[in-house]
């Protein structure tokens, strides 16, 4: 190779009358300077995709929410994170594609000719995209790097979970503030297409989300925040989402057709966790979630985290099974869930909690089954039907099966509302309350990863970060 190079080098001397060889060292493959815009589209890509998809190397937050257990190989289902070092896999992604580029964007967008309303709703659009980011981390793992996790240092200290989220609900706060008309982004914003009035609702929803999962832990400043989102103004309808459409061609397949279709693997069936509470309530998304129900549409459910043969069990259904399948990152469904949370509460402008949560269900069912589906029937019964005495109990339930599609937050709803999970049958637990820190980190981040894991009973995973009360 230094042959090669010494010989351009001489040819160029010849040719030319400068002797500046530096162009040589460049990497004309790379470019110097990559878009705001391509920037922003890409964190977004990365969080979504990683959100979206089941895979025992990076996300199995299906398993741990007992939506799915495995067939043959079943560690995952048994809460192993080390093996394939999921743990270490959801740190890169966050802190490695998604805050990285949000980052990258803002400073990018220095370079970007609009107008200063504009400019003001693309940064706004990225701290919502950041605040969830760091939000997916600090639910799963508790303390976590964030003032100094964008600096120069190789061995950022952990930053307490609580604090970290009241500055994001904070961030949110101000973010809403600047988003209005168009942003600079257009086109390259994938989820909105530069529609700074969406940002805004989304940045709303997300700040009631993070208010209700902390209305245990500090209820003063959860009704504060939850209060200034409902007025501030949260999805009305489905068509709100803050939703990615995929496409029908690789490389922007839905990640879960590469893994139930493209990788041709037989990996996952129905839990018996979800299964049992779908069977008891005759619920009518059965056939939506899983095909190969029995004669008379239950959900076939193998005990959770038990080698079990994939053809005698209900398996994912058709639906995740297209490649143009989309993923919301918070949606009205959800929202619906929060509001009744809130309603219950007492917070201001929140509504009447039962009508929040039938429009939750009825939202979820014509998700899956499709617009106009009458849900009535289903509502009506005994267990389902809204009582206000058993409210929590209901809402959680009826959550956590509508984040079908949404695995970090049917998890996140597990620990929240208390909800009974399975023993894993290898593991002989339930579903852990967060995940231990990355292998690498106690490497690389010792002195300062010890003293977040001691916080947390020396890393266990059935400690609980601040808001699990």
């Amino acid at each position: 190779m230094k042959k090669i190079l010494f010989a351009a080098a001489a040819a160029l001397a010849i040719t030319s009358c400068s002797n500046d060889l530096s162009s040589l060292n460049g990497n004309v493959k790379a470019p110097e300077s990559v878009p705001a815009g391509a920037l922003f589209a890409n964190a977004t890509m990365g969080f979504y995709d990683y959100a979206a998809v089941q895979d025992v190397n990076q996300n199995n937050l299906r398993l741990w929410s007992q939506h799915w257990t495995q067939t043959t190989y079943v560690d995952e289902s048994n809460f192993d994170l080390d093996n394939r070092d999921v743990n270490g896999a959801t740190f890169w992604r966050m802190y490695g594609t998604v805050v990285r580029d949000c980052e990258e964007a803002r400073t990018a967008l220095a370079d970007v000719v609009a107008s200063t309303e504009a400019i003001a709703a693309a940064e706004g659009a990225i701290e919502v995209m950041e605040v969830m980011a760091f939000s997916f981390l600090v639910d799963l793992f508790g303390d976590v790097p964030y003032t100094e996790a964008l600096s120069e240092t190789n061995t950022p200290v952990y930053d307490d979970d609580a604090a970290i989220y009241s500055d994001l609900l904070a961030r949110l706060d101000a973010a809403a503030m600047n988003l209005s008309g168009t942003s600079a982004f257009g086109s390259s914003d994938i989820i909105y297409g530069g529609d700074a009035a969406s940002w805004k609702m989304a940045a709303h929803s997300l700040m009631l989300r993070l208010a209700i999962r902390m209305i245990d832990a500090d209820p003063t400043n959860a009704q504060m925040y939850g209060e200034k989102a409902i007025a501030g103004g949260v999805f009305a309808s489905s068509a709100d989402d803050m939703r990615l459409f995929y496409s029908s061609a690789p490389p922007h397949t839905h990640p879960m057709w590469e893994t139930l279709v493209q990788s041709g693997r037989t990996d996952y069936i129905a839990s018996n966790t979800l299964g049992d509470v779908m069977n008891a309530n005759n619920d009518p998304r059965r056939a939506a979630f899983f095909k190969n129900l029995d004669s008379v549409g239950n959900v076939t459910a193998a005990p959770h985290g038990l080698q079990s043969d994939y053809y005698q069990f209900s398996q994912p259904g058709s639906a995740l099974e297209d490649p143009t399948w989309s993923h919301a990152a918070i949606n009205y469904v959800e929202v619906e869930f929060l509001m009744a949370h809130a309603a219950v509460a007492g917070w201001a402008g929140a509504g009447d909690a039962a009508t929040h949560y039938n429009a939750g269900i009825t939202a979820s069912m014509e998700e899956w089954l499709g617009a106009g589906v009458d849900a009535s029937g289903y509502l009506a019964q005994a267990g389902v039907a809204f009582d206000a005495s058993t409210a929590a109990a209901q809402i959680g339930t009826e959550k956590w099966i509508a984040m079908y599609s949404n695995a970090s937050e049917a998890y996140n709803t597990v620990r929240q509302y208390d909800l009974t999970m399975n023993v894993a049958d290898l593991a002989q637990t339930v579903t852990p309350n967060r995940y231990s820190y990355p292998l690498d980190e106690i490497s690389l981040n010792l002195t300062n990863v010890n003293a977040a894991k001691a916080k947390f009973g020396n890393d266990d995973t059935f400690a609980k970060v601040f808001w699990d009360m």
